[in-house]
């Protein structure tokens, strides 16, 4: 009866060893702050996918890009005493207004609501352009928009890579090609500083952490963001090379 006993206790013991090993694995990952965890914090399901936090955060930052750097490319073509920085701002121009109406189309569908105006800081860099002439200028120009561009290429690429809703996927990619494309015109102006990029000294597009999930009501439609006036621009949507990023993107569906 003693020889059953002990070896009741040690199978037991080895049971409840095996299952505190298991355990921590098996639920890891429902646990708060795992990636599966965060991945489903505030997503909300949709015909397309879920809609996470991050993909509705990625909506908002591409909307707010256009905002104000649709017209420091307008800026640019209209003050810049040299043709690079022009064309730079004629990039800007011709691949935001073209971005705009992808992330509205997406939002339209999506249910979710967009800023109607840059963020204070944006309009703060607008106003820095505004007030700067001549090489000044575009200095000023070159490094506010590379460094606000190589901020969100990450923002971009991280989305791109984690979303599971395939019209966020879909804008991600167009967005990743068009701000290739504004980095590859900004860089060949020969006015940025990498050193004060790679230090993190120059400062970059900041936007809101995300709009709240949709309550299911319509929001309202926001206005298209284009140049002002009669702008003449020369630039594609998709350029071609060398030096520029030919997309192949078809029309979006409003």
């Amino acid at each position: 009866m003693r020889r059953v006993n002990g070896t009741a206790l040690i199978i037991a013991a080895l049971v409840a060893t095996l299952g505190a090993i298991a355990f921590p694995v098996w639920s890891y990952a429902d646990r708060s702050g795992t990636g599966p965890a965060n991945l489903a914090a505030g997503s909300v399901p949709t015909r397309w996918g879920p809609l996470s936090a991050a993909d509705r955060d990625l909506l908002v930052k591409v909307r707010l890009a256009g905002l104000w750097e649709i017209p420091a490319g307008q800026q640019a073509v209209e003050r810049a005493p040299t043709e690079a920085v022009k064309e730079a701002g004629d990039h800007l121009i011709v691949g935001h207004t073209d971005l705009d109406r992808r992330v509205r189309s997406a939002a339209a569908q999506l249910g979710v609501e967009l800023p109607s105006q840059p963020t204070a800081q944006q309009r703060g860099w607008l106003q820095e352009l505004t007030d700067a002439s001549g090489e000044t200028y575009q200095r000023k120009f070159a490094n506010l928009l590379r460094a606000s561009h190589g901020k969100v290429f990450a923002v971009i690429a991280q989305v791109r890579d984690s979303t599971r809703n395939s019209l966020v996927r879909q804008l991600a990619t167009d967005s990743n090609q068009t701000v290739l494309d504004h980095i590859t015109m900004l860089e060949a102006t020969g006015l940025v500083d990498f050193d004060g990029i790679a230090n993190g000294a120059a400062t970059s597009t900041a936007s809101p952490t995300g709009p709240p999930p949709p309550s299911g009501a319509t929001p309202p439609a926001p206005s298209p963001a284009g140049p002002s006036g009669d702008v003449s621009t020369t630039s594609r949507r998709s350029p071609l090379p060398p030096g520029r990023i030919e997309t192949g993107r078809p029309e979006p569906q409003m």
